[in-house]
């Protein structure tokens, strides 16, 4: 009993991660109708942008972890929201009214772009980072085996409980959420009612980034290292959380990414962990064979 109660705290942990993650997959998919291959390297930038922050901060003197994590979280979002609006202008906007395999293709090459560059500008080893913050709570003690809940899964839990609530009610209550559901109806019709369609769609790639950063801080926290590589499959996997929700939905993504963080947790506890991943996939093709729009994800319906 311990055992299972200490691998669903991780297992909702790592989902609490991959929810982050397919949120921005699945709000630009509900917006352009295209998925953002690249978005798996904004992740990856997002930590090692983190890395880079405590490093210079660390340089400079500055040891009080509470400051510390705020200023690298503000920091890492903002110049990882930089480069997803830099992913929409340049993989993306020019190839709109292109046919709907020229996005998929730049959305591609510009991930295989970002891996290569973090790689010549950081290098192909991993980046450590020190453990900043130690310490749990002890929520059950066995004979063999205790059930801790670190400092660290609560706050990585708590941030990500957060930051859905606080999106959801942009989305519902919002000028800017308005505009998004306008331009996932009909983008045209959205321009000719006066909603600025380019800017909602580069804001919302922004946002998307804004969470991936989050990602990539609390993973580096979480694992204590990174590397160039990191993105591609975090980024396969949320992707998988947003198809497994339903592509599109934003409660199917958090739901999508719990599930895949518990499948893989409870996976390698009690069978194989090389095998985790093989177990992930094949859930999800077992769950769109039988329901293909996702778990909470609603059929399209064209109207002729």
């Amino acid at each position: 009993m311990e055992y299972f109660l200490q691998q669903l705290i991780n297992g909702v942990t790592l989902g609490a991660v991959y929810a982050l993650i397919a949120i921005g997959y699945t709000m630009v998919y509900g917006i352009i109708g295209m998925i953002n291959f690249a978005h798996g390297e904004i992740y990856m930038i997002g930590a090692f942008i983190a890395v880079i922050s405590f490093s210079v901060l660390g340089l400079v003197g500055l040891t009080w972890v509470p400051l510390a994590l705020l200023i690298v979280l503000i920091v890492s979002m903002l110049l990882t929201g930089l480069y997803g609006w830099t992913v929409e202008r340049i993989a993306y906007r020019p190839l709109r009214g292109s046919f709907r395999l020229a996005p998929l293709i730049s959305a591609i090459g510009m991930s295989i772009f970002l891996q290569n560059y973090v790689q010549i500008a950081q290098g192909a080893r991993i980046k450590p980072l020190q453990p900043m913050i130690r310490g749990g709570i002890e929520l059950m003690s066995g004979e063999t085996f205790s059930v801790t809940l670190s400092y660290l899964q609560i706050i990585i839990i708590v941030l990500t409980v957060l930051l859905m609530a606080a999106f959801s009610w942009l989305i519902a209550s919002t000028s800017l959420g308005r505009a998004q559901r306008a331009c996932e109806q009909d983008r045209t019709m959205a321009a000719l009612l006066g909603v600025n369609v380019d800017r909602t769609i580069s804001l919302t790639f922004v946002l998307g980034a804004f969470l991936a950063a989050v990602a990539g801080l609390m993973t580096t926290l979480y694992y204590g290292v990174v590397d160039f590589y990191i993105g591609f499959l975090a980024g396969l996997k949320a992707f998988t959380a947003a198809v497994l929700g339903g592509i599109g939905s934003l409660p199917g993504a958090m739901l999508g990414g719990l599930l895949i963080g518990l499948i893989e947790a409870f996976w390698a506890a009690y069978f194989s962990s090389e095998y985790k991943d093989v177990a992930a996939f094949s859930i999800l093709v077992i769950v769109l064979i039988f329901r293909p729009t996702g778990l909470l994800g609603r059929p399209e319906v064209e109207k002729v």
